[in-house]
């Protein structure tokens, strides 16, 4: 999926509308999948993502907060105009979490704040250089709207690479199954 974002050959419209798909087939096949696996209609689905993944993680968390109550977002960057050479249409604004969540309100707002949760985790070491500043400045929009999130910086020599993910992962994913039951 992440190459449908960085294609660079392809005109940022294109891109963001070959990203549309994804959503869709996410809300329409795997998640009535997970329900069906799980023999739960209601059950609480947590979503992860690293780098470009941890953007679909919060905007999976964020659009869809009664079906994503947690969110594990590791090494994000939300502002997806990054990607798109700056261009902007309401596809590419409704995807980029620093952009819409300031216009979140009502009880769409209330929604989000009684369901959903987000981790946001990010190394301060080698290639997290503008993912750092995103993800701060995303914490701080959450917590101007009350939105449950938790901002977890680690050392300066965490970097950007699996290794680190997998034991950010451990940590966060951990708590959270044990918090759950």
């Amino acid at each position: 999926m992440s190459a449908v974002w960085t294609r660079k050959e392809n005109p940022p419209q294109q891109r963001i509308r070959q990203h549309l798909p994804y959503e869709r087939f996410v809300m329409d096949e795997l998640v009535p999948f997970i329900r069906d696996d799980c023999q739960s209609d209601d059950i609480p689905i947590a979503v992860t993502g690293t780098s470009l993944g941890a953007l679909y993680a919060s905007n999976f968390a964020l659009k869809f907060p009664t079906v994503f109550r947690y969110a594990l977002c590791m090494s994000g960057r939300y502002d997806a105009t990054w990607l798109t050479d700056g261009f902007v249409n309401d596809d590419v604004y409704f995807n980029s979490p620093i952009s819409y969540v300031p216009g979140i309100e009502g009880d769409y707002l209330q929604l989000i704040r009684e369901h959903t949760h987000l981790a946001l985790v990010c190394g301060q070491g080698k290639w997290e250089d503008g993912n750092i500043q995103d993800t701060q400045h995303f914490a701080s929009l959450l917590r101007e709207k009350g939105i449950s999130h938790q901002l977890d910086l680690w050392g300066h020599d965490v970097s950007h690479q699996w290794p680190w993910w997998a034991r950010q992962a451990r940590h966060h994913l951990g708590g959270y199954l044990h918090a759950a039951g």
